[in-house]
């Protein structure tokens, strides 16, 4: 009997009873902690790894929800934080759920918004949540909305940025090590023996464009390579893009013996390209992703990819919006940093001369 128990009255008649809401004491003692550690749990502050997976299993299993009427009713807080997304791919979906998942448990709910990356749309969106008084937004840096985006951050709109940022912008950051990861990406092509690396870069009107190829460039300058700009060619993060870069660094005389591509979906369009021109990888090209998604496991061969782990940033983001609901630190704005991981697969191999 998961949700109610029946019971008799004196008259023997049954009737059904509901089921007692799970407490906090209940999900400390089925954890096996103490009270005030579920109580920081729940908070967003900081408790031990182990504490954390125990707490998280018995909310599961207690089916344990924060009362969110009783709450509001001692605070202005809706208990609702916003996300904008500029599309639902594979990158932003596994975010989405990561992040809707760390919020249920502190007893709020996420209401996402998706905008195409169009202006007008991100303020629609900006404005949508700010009219339903969502606790705070989160959302993908995009310049051209700087100035009305902070004004509504002077509105009193909490704001946490990923992924691209807003230089100035008062609000919260939690980026993954764009150029460090890049670096290493391109550094393992180098240590195959590669000399002559393409990229296909994001836009530079965005700064995980622009650290992106920074990582790039760094690599091959530590290796005692000339930068070549040639070998540079911009897809504007669109399959698209990806497909006619490849067509374009593939027609150049010296053409590259690898390619590092700053995200997955210029990727998608480069293997496009090769698939219809032959091109085989990794025997004659090797190739280097930026995002790791399930569709390069399947790829036959599988490829080499930095992935950017979707549930720290999304812990993340939820430890520094629960230090926002607490007032902690309130004239501090952070910015936390998310590792990427480069898994090894088969579209890289050893350098071979061209023939």
């Amino acid at each position: 009997m998961n949700q109610t128990q029946t019971v008799r009255a004196r008259t023997g008649a049954p009737v059904q009873r509901k089921k007692k809401h799970a407490t906090v004491v209940d999900v400390a003692a089925e954890a096996g902690v103490a009270v005030g550690t579920v109580s920081r749990f729940l908070n967003g502050q900081p408790i031990r790894k182990g504490n954390r997976a125990q707490i998280e299993k018995a909310i599961d299993t207690l089916g344990y929800t924060r009362n969110a009427v009783a709450a509001s009713m001692k605070t202005e807080a809706r208990h609702i934080v916003g996300i904008l997304v500029p599309n639902i791919s594979e990158f932003h979906a596994g975010l989405l759920e990561q992040f809707s998942r760390k919020i249920r448990r502190t007893g709020r709910a996420v209401m996402a918004y998706t905008h195409d990356l169009d202006s007008r749309s991100i303020m629609d969106g900006i404005n949508f949540f700010q009219m339903h008084r969502v606790d705070a937004v989160v959302l993908d840096g995009v310049l051209s909305v700087a100035d009305q985006l902070q004004q509504a951050v002077d509105d009193g709109l909490e704001v946490v940025l990923y992924d691209n940022d807003i230089p100035g912008l008062e609000a919260d950051r939690v980026f993954v090590n764009h150029r460090q990861a890049s670096r290493r990406g391109v550094e393992h092509l180098l240590e195959l023996g590669h000399k002559r690396i393409g990229i296909i870069s994001g836009s530079e009107r965005d700064s995980a464009g622009r650290l992106r190829l920074a990582g790039y460039a760094d690599a091959i300058n530590d290796h005692g390579i000339d930068r070549d700009d040639e070998l540079i060619k911009f897809g504007d993060w669109q399959e698209s893009g990806g497909r006619d870069a490849m067509r374009r660094l593939m027609a150049l005389p010296d053409r590259p013996t690898a390619i590092f591509s700053a995200n997955y979906n210029m990727t998608i369009g480069a293997l496009i390209w090769c698939h219809e021109h032959g091109v085989r990888i990794p025997d004659d090209l090797s190739i280097v992703s930026f995002d790791d998604v399930p569709a390069f496991r399947l790829h036959q061969p599988g490829i080499t990819s930095i992935g950017q782990p979707a549930d720290e940033l999304a812990e993340a983001m939820t430890t520094l919006l629960m230090a926002r609901f607490e007032k902690r630190d309130v004239h501090l704005h952070r910015e936390l940093t998310v590792h990427c991981k480069l898994t090894l697969r088969g579209s890289t191999g050893p350098y071979r001369p061209q023939i």
